[in-house]
């Protein structure tokens, strides 16, 4: 997994605003608030899951964030049974 180092974070949020090219975002117009919705994200709910030491392994192995990694598997997952 790419990580984006403290030093670039640094960089970046160093940025003045006129050093940043917003030409490839469109202007969000009256017409795009009126159609607009709020999307609230799924909440989580906690749950006892056995799954394989292994797998548990090789995604605790990935480091911080295994579990959202587990649980972005899962959905797309999911995505496909209501299909």
């Amino acid at each position: 997994m790419t990580t984006i180092s403290d030093k670039r974070l640094a960089e970046l949020a160093n940025r003045k605003d006129e050093q940043i090219d917003y030409s490839d975002i469109p202007e969000l117009d009256d017409a795009f608030w009126a159609n607009a919705r709020l999307v609230e994200p799924d909440g989580t709910q906690q749950i006892t899951l056995r799954v394989k030491k292994s797998v548990l392994e090789a995604y605790k192995a990935t480091g911080k964030g295994y579990q959202t990694r587990m649980n972005a598997v899962l959905e797309s997952y999911a995505k496909t049974l209501r299909k």
